[in-house]
């Protein structure tokens, strides 16, 4: 997993943090965390605000070019590289789902926040990167004041809900109808059970047909049922294989493959490429890794020592 460990503020905030504080938002700028650029899978949602420099993040395996101002928001469960470039730093936000207070249902905002696979970048402008830029250092106050209080977890779930309102803000409208509906069901399915399973066990959990399920992707996305199945259980076999070192076959046999050839053949047909050769093409990056301690929680990145 990828969060951070001992607090700090971002860039530019009026108080200073002089010590590791407890509370359900931890902050920190990239400069400060011991990241590689090795693969990294996280269940909290990161928020980055790149504030110097030019580089790279790739989210899922899809590089975003990024500048000063450029917004990332990583879901839960998603799969974190780093570019590494000398001069480029952001600040970061990592939280886990379970502290956001209730969310209105507009405007595809419950959605936006829970599906992986909905944007994930911006290059907001004008009032809208003022108001960004505000809440984000905002937020980073807070947690050094308030962090360990009860009042402060209150304070900072809720200012988190408004950032993740403002991010929504900048998405473009969800699609809306039935089709809609049936997609976003398909969807929490997936997401709730990402094992290799015909459409056909699809439509009857969702209790329509096949041709039902198959017209309402169509519609909203241009690609079949079956498609999009098909991509979400390639894209978690890329998120196992880059993350994992559990041989290939015993990640197709968590994906409901019985037999390592079927697998293969899929994620070949699906990515262009073998499990083995995804996993090894990954692993030959040429930035050196950096040594880093672990904390309690598995996975924790915690600033580098002074």
């Amino acid at each position: 997993m990828v969060s951070l460990g001992p607090r700090t503020l971002p860039p530019g905030a009026a108080v200073a943090a002089t010590q590791p504080l407890a509370g359900p938002v931890a902050t920190a700028r990239l400069s400060d965390l011991p990241v590689d650029r090795m693969p990294q899978r996280t269940e909290d949602h990161v928020v980055m605000l790149v504030t110097a420099g030019q580089g790279t993040h790739a989210l899922d395996f899809v590089t975003y070019a990024c500048r000063p101002g450029t917004l990332l928001w990583g879901r839960p469960g998603q799969v974190h590289q780093f570019g590494g470039q000398a001069g480029f730093d952001a600040t970061v936000l990592a939280f886990a789902p379970g502290i956001l207070p209730t969310l209105p249902e507009i405007d595809g905002l419950r959605e936006l926040v829970a599906d992986p696979l909905t944007a994930t970048c911006w290059q907001p402008a004008g009032e809208d990167e003022e108001a960004l830029v505000a809440e984000i250092a905002q937020i980073g106050v807070d947690q050094a004041r308030y962090g360990g209080t009860r009042l402060g977890a209150a304070l900072l779930a809720h200012s988190m809900a408004v950032l993740l309102m403002r991010i929504s803000a900048l998405a473009p409208p969800p699609p809306a109808g039935p089709a809609a509906l049936l997609l976003g069901l398909l969807r929490t399915e997936l997401e709730r059970d990402v094992t290799h399973r015909r459409v056909e066990e699809f439509a009857e959990t969702l209790r329509c047909s096949v041709r039902t399920l198959t017209r309402a992707s169509l519609a909203v996305t241009g690609r079949s049922a079956k498609q999009l199945i098909d991509e979400r259980i390639a894209l978690e076999a890329k998120r196992l294989l880059a993350t994992g070192d559990d041989p290939v076959a015993d990640v197709g046999r968590r994906l409901g493959f019985d037999e390592p050839t079927n697998f293969g053949r899929f994620f070949a047909r699906e990515t262009g490429q073998s499990p083995g050769a995804f996993r090894a093409a990954l692993r030959r990056s040429p930035a050196p890794r950096v040594p880093h301690q672990r904390s309690a929680l598995p996975g924790r990145l915690t600033p580098r020592s002074a």
